[in-house]
């Protein structure tokens, strides 16, 4: 399966400590994405910096605040000004959480869970529409991580994506690292996440650093991405064709060069996949004759394959 064409390649996320090293050196990255709250009301430095990379880099715009399931009213004041930064900075795309993030007007400033049922998704479907109809342009959601659940859910979270996709015709940005999360938290299998969703509708990955705690992992985005992970992404991204990959670090960020070898990491990583993938298809597909399953190789053959 070939990359979409809206693969952007190998992307980390903007943040202000990074400015005067992006402004001065132009770093050899492929995007970037900025957390859009950051951005919709400043017009101070941080705007300007950003019109400044903005005019040397693609922009992907990832948002915390649109509280797409929550029973509130949508922010109407708050999706234009969401709009507004998209054609000023001309995203590739706009991004956002299936989750809530307050009730009655106030903000938590947390990406809190859904219950999963036929109720829910029929809101969230509704409001994704009207969220599209108003940005002009298909809204990604991103599967969050997780700690709780509710009694009420009578489906997977896989399942209300997949549906989710079908009926408001948004899109999805795969956190390969919230998979790992939650299935830790809510002992499910993760490859059965991964397996499930509509790999078609993937348009952006996210990696990410986390912390174990050993009964729990919490979504830090303060380290570097874990064994784990990394091979739930290459599995992801056999999966899908490939996308556009982010390296989120949110917390003790360390200076760019650390951040931006961590990115780099996954462009090895999917190099690697390739390579050994296309050492094995020949082996895979070879047949003598017509009607015969193909032939194994010989075990020498097999265990230097399985060793690298």
């Amino acid at each position: 399966m070939s990359p979409p064409t809206h693969h952007l390649g190998y992307g980390l996320g903007l943040r202000s400590v990074h400015y005067p090293h992006i402004l001065q050196h132009t770093p050899d990255v492929d995007w970037f994405e900025i957390i859009s709250e950051n951005y919709m009301d400043s017009r101070g430095r941080p705007r300007y910096v950003l019109d400044q990379i903005a005019e040397r880099y693609p922009i992907v715009m990832h948002g915390v605040s649109m509280s797409i399931g929550s029973s509130d009213p949508l922010d109407l004041d708050y999706l234009r000004k969401l709009k507004a930064l998209a054609d000023g900075v001309k995203a590739r795309w706009v991004s956002d959480h299936v989750c809530w993030t307050g009730i009655a007007g106030l903000n938590t400033h947390d990406l809190l869970p859904m219950p999963y049922h036929e109720a829910s998704l029929r809101h969230v479907v509704e409001r994704v529409r009207t969220v599209q109809d108003i940005l002009e342009r298909p809204l990604v959601l991103e599967n969050p991580s997780s700690y709780v659940g509710f009694t009420g859910s009578t489906m997977p979270e896989w399942e209300f994506l997949t549906r989710l996709c079908d009926s408001a015709g948004c899109e999805l940005l795969l956190d390969v690292n919230n998979v790992y999360v939650s299935s830790v938290n809510h002992d499910f299998d993760p490859e059965e996440f991964l397996r499930s969703i509509p790999c078609d509708r993937v348009r952006q990955f996210h990696l990410a650093g986390h912390l174990d705690c050993g009964t729990h992992i919490i979504d830090t985005h303060d380290d570097h991405v874990v064994d784990r992970v990394w091979s739930l992404y290459r599995l992801a991204h056999e999966l899908t064709g490939g996308a556009a990959t982010l390296l989120e670090w949110d917390a003790k960020i360390p200076a760019f060069p650390v951040v931006h070898a961590e990115v780099l990491k996954a462009k090895d990583v999917i190099a690697h996949r390739l390579a050994l993938h296309e050492t094995l298809a020949p082996l895979e597909t070879h047949a003598t004759r017509p009607g015969e399953s193909a032939s194994l190789p010989h075990p020498a053959t097999r265990i230097a394959v399985e060793v690298e």
